[in-house]
Formats: structure tokens, C-alpha cells, sequence
């Protein structure tokens, strides 16, 4: 598949993630395009972690979820990386724990 010129999943996600957080002057979404298709990265207050990423993960899915999505109908592969931010407590995974996370997709 072939990521699309036009940006609508990045105005989607940026829509999306700024009407359920705190914070949503601090949303930032940046879009790279690649042969892998289109990578959206999206940084937030740290205290608004917690809203995106939801309970075991499961807002997070379900955003991955819509994005694809919207991938789908512009004839795109899109995936969705949240940085994590300064100052944050949340235990991060390690890489085998991701690379399972994945392989259940």
C-alpha cells in the first residue's frame, strides 16, 4: 500500500487526541512518510498520558484501531508511535514484551 499525499490521518489523530486530553495546546503529531507507509508520532503533557494510552493500554488500541482505518480508505499503511514524555512514571516495557503486544495484532 501507498501512504497518501494528502495529511488526513494526521488531522484525524491531532482532532482526535486533542479532544480527550487536558492539554490539548501541548498535543503535537508529527508525520513521516516512508516505504513502510506513514508513521505518526504523537507527544502530550505527561499528565495526559494516562488518557491516551487508557486502562492496560486499551485507548491506545483502540486509536491504532481508527487509524488504520482511515489507512484503509486512503489506500495507506498507517501506525501510530507515542513518545513518551519527560517526567513520566510508568514502568516502560521491554522490547520482547512489545515485539508480543505486536505479534497479537
Amino acid at each position: 500500500m501507498t501512504a497518501t499525499p494528502n495529511a488526513t490521518d494526521e488531522q484525524f489523530l491531532e482532532f482526535l487526541i486533542k479532544s480527550i486530553v487536558d492539554h490539548p495546546d501541548d498535543v503535537e503529531v508529527d508525520r513521516k512518510v516512508d516505504e513502510m507507509g506513514v508513521l505518526l508520532t504523537l507527544k502530550v503533557n505527561p499528565l495526559d498520558m494516562g488518557q491516551v494510552v487508557g486502562r492496560k493500554g486499551s485507548t491506545a488500541q483502540a486509536i491504532r484501531s481508527l487509524l488504520r482505518i482511515v489507512g484503509i480508505k486512503n489506500n495507506a499503511r498507517v501506525n501510530l508511535k507515542i513518545v513518551e514524555p519527560e517526567g513520566s512514571t510508568r514502568i516502560p516495557k521491554s522490547a520482547v514484551d512489545e515485539a508480543v503486544e505486536d505479534l497479537k495484532l
